[in-house]
């Protein structure tokens, strides 16, 4: 019997069902007949027409990846997954490619935006090979993304991707883009690092007085129904007031917009998660483990130290982990109250009809939402103490 008790044949048997491998497979072919894979616009503002030259031979290659899901044949999981690799790395180049060969006989305003059909099918493609990988070892599935990202990042160095509206749009906001998503971060690690501080006292005490504990847990509930967006603008008078009140806070940027506003409210929103989990790692110690430690002697901070802390991290790390992913996201709204980030690309984007600059603040802010939750996955598995 393997682990969760289901024989290991048994367990194979359902990690290999075409049901995903059909349905993913289905939708990046639909999306790749009836979606657009270019748009050719006349400049950055104006939506363009559809573009899709190669549609046919995708839809084929779709076509082979259903048909070896269908087909039960040894090693289709191998060649499916293969194909999906290739999917996801060769769409980035072809619309490259196609993107270059179009504006070749183009005006210099032309622009050529990558379509709902490409999007869509190179999510199929991801979320094949996610399906494809979930039962091989860690290092397999490392090996492949890490290979993956790679490939993309060396034909953008090569300039493969240069013709792509949205590659234009980074070249065009290069030094603004570095400057917000330096800024971006700084938020998140001083929200995160902020939230830490106060919320896993604050969950100790949660844990201790249970009554007061439940008391505190149901504010920070209440706390996060109030929209992003109402929260930023009702800090911006109390937050105004003291900047005037205390102008020494002025003096260091203290004031009813920028960072501080920004940064007071994220952290009022990663409170819960915090104390939630610094509860639930402080329950995940076993009594027995607090009972021998007290019958050595240890002090009250001493068992904290030495064995709710170290046992308890792993969960808390989980919590950390969902606060920085959270807070990466709600931080795109603090660029309304002028704290930056990369919000502001969305936000001027917006206002300005320039999709392909929306799009470059989305994709930059989900990259780094996606970066933040591997780096806390690996952390996460290296606090992991074997059973």
């Amino acid at each position: 019997m393997s682990q969760g008790g289901l024989p290991k044949d048994a367990r194979r048997v359902a990690d290999d069902s075409p049901l995903p491998v059909i349905v993913l497979t289905a939708f990046g072919l639909l999306a790749t007949l009836f979606g657009a894979f270019l748009r050719i616009a006349p400049n950055r503002l104006l939506s363009g027409h559809a573009y899709s030259p190669h549609a046919w031979v995708l839809a084929a290659i779709w076509g082979i990846a259903l048909a070896g899901a269908i087909v039960r044949w040894p090693g289709r999981r191998i060649v499916v997954g293969l194909l999906a690799w290739l999917a996801m790395t060769g769409l980035p180049l072809l619309a490259g490619i196609d993107a270059h060969a179009w504006l070749m006989r183009a005006a210099a305003s032309t622009r050529v935006q990558l379509g709902a059909g490409f999007w869509l099918a190179w999510l199929a493609a991801a979320l094949l090979l996610l399906d494809r990988l979930r039962p091989a070892r860690r290092v397999v599935q490392v090996v492949a993304w890490f290979a993956a990202l790679v490939a993309i990042a060396i034909m953008a160095a090569a300039g493969a991707l240069d013709g792509l509206a949205l590659v234009r749009e980074y070249a065009a906001q290069r030094a603004p883009f570095a400057d917000a998503l330096l800024t971006h971060v700084a938020i998140a690690v001083v929200t995160l690092a902020v939230a830490l501080l106060i919320g896993a006292p604050l969950g100790g005490w949660a844990w201790r007085a249970k009554r007061g504990g439940g008391a505190l847990v149901g504010l920070l509930t209440f706390l996060q129904t109030v929209p992003s967006l109402a929260l930023f603008a009702l800090l911006i008078g109390p937050f105004a007031w003291l900047a005037n009140a205390w102008p020494a806070l002025g003096a260091i940027g203290f004031g009813g917009t920028g960072a501080a506003p920004a940064v007071f409210a994220l952290v009022l929103y990663a409170l819960l998660p915090v104390v939630r989990y610094t509860v639930a790692g402080l329950d995940a110690v076993a009594p027995e483990a607090l009972e021998a430690a007290h019958g050595l002697g240890m002090s009250r901070w001493q068992v904290l130290a030495r064995v709710q802390l170290p046992l308890g991290w792993p969960v808390l790390l989980a919590g950390l982990r969902i606060v920085a992913v959270q807070t990466i996201g709600l931080a795109a709204v603090a660029a309304l109250i002028g704290a930056g980030g990369l919000g502001r690309f969305v936000f001027l984007g917006i206002g300005q009809g320039a999709s392909d600059m929306v799009l470059l603040g989305t994709l930059a802010i989900i990259g780094l939402a996606l970066a933040a939750d591997v780096l806390f996955q690996c952390l996460l598995a290296l606090t992991e103490t074997p059973a």
